[in-house]
Parts: C-alpha cells; sequence; structure tokens
C-alpha cells in the first residue's frame, strides 16, 4: 500500500511539473507565460505570466516580441475609471518591485497580441523574448490552454478583446 501511494505521489508531482513553466533570468523568475485559446477570426489574444523579482532593486519588463503569432505586443493595462473600464497601452512597461512579485493577468496588467496571425489552439505553445530594462532578454514559452468556459468573442475574461483600443 505504501507502494503504490508513493507511485500515486510520484505520477502526481511529475504531472504537474509538466503543466508548471518556469523561467530565470538573473533575480527575475518568470512563472507560467500562458495565453487562452482564441475563436476564428479573433483578432487578439492575451497573455498572462507571473515576474517575482528576488533582487535588491527594481527592474521593468519593457517589452515582448513574439512574431511567429504577432508583429504587434503590447503591454496593457485594465483599470476602472468613473465606473468604466478602460484599457491602456503601457508604453513604459510595468514596473516589477524589488523583492515583490507582479502578476499579469486578465482584468489587470496583461500582454496584448495584437493582429494574431492564426488563432490559438489550446494544447499548443509559442515563443516570445522578454526584454527587462536592466536584466536583459529572455526566451520563453507561452502555452496556450482552454479558453473559460462559455466565453464568448469580446470576453475579456477569457483574453478575447475584440474592439480593443488602446
Amino acid at each position: 500500500m505504501k507502494r503504490m501511494l508513493a507511485t500515486v505521489l510520484a505520477l502526481a508531482l511529475s504531472a504537474s511539473a509538466v503543466f508548471a513553466h518556469e523561467f530565470t533570468l538573473g533575480n527575475l523568475e518568470i512563472h507560467h507565460p500562458a495565453s487562452k485559446a482564441t475563436l476564428p477570426g479573433q483578432p487578439v489574444g492575451g497573455g498572462f505570466l507571473t515576474i517575482t523579482n528576488k533582487g535588491s532593486e527594481a527592474d521593468r519588463l519593457v517589452s515582448i516580441t513574439a512574431p511567429t503569432v504577432s508583429d504587434d505586443v503590447q503591454l496593457h493595462e485594465m483599470a476602472i475609471e468613473n465606473d468604466i473600464m478602460k484599457m491602456r497601452q503601457l508604453p513604459d512597461g510595468i514596473e516589477i518591485p524589488a523583492g515583490a512579485t507582479v502578476e499579469l493577468k486578465s482584468g489587470a496588467q496583461h500582454v496584448m497580441f495584437m493582429s494574431i496571425k492564426q488563432p490559438f489552439k489550446e494544447g499548443e505553445s509559442f515563443k516570445a523574448t522578454l526584454t527587462f530594462e536592466k536584466a536583459g532578454t529572455i526566451d520563453v514559452d507561452f502555452k496556450i490552454e482552454a479558453a473559460k468556459p462559455g466565453a464568448k468573442q469580446g470576453d475579456a475574461a477569457s483574453g478575447n478583446h475584440e474592439g480593443h483600443g488602446g
């Protein structure tokens, strides 16, 4: 019985390692870059990840490129202003404070892959290069996950941003 429990536990841990993926650049740890599957004809896709700065100085994510999926990748923020949700591009990038973790997620700061070249399909992945002000550049893989159940075009929670303005 103990042997079977150990085997099940080992399999569970190895399965979780397959789904979690991390990258390290100096004092920065990039956790689970991911996007959501998109609908055919959807013009944009969202990107999500978590960045932990284990250093004593702030850094800044200044740009992301992903030429296989989009020639225009932008850093964005969603915020409520006067009871209206607005999305805006962050041309100066996203600060990663010293000793802090910043989560790029739906409904907050996130990545936008504009004018995507083909739909994002669940189970696939694509390469992207993250550029930081101090740490430099790192290549990562964005894994494409299932769209949010019941998601439809224009649903920001699924990474779908039809009619998205800058």
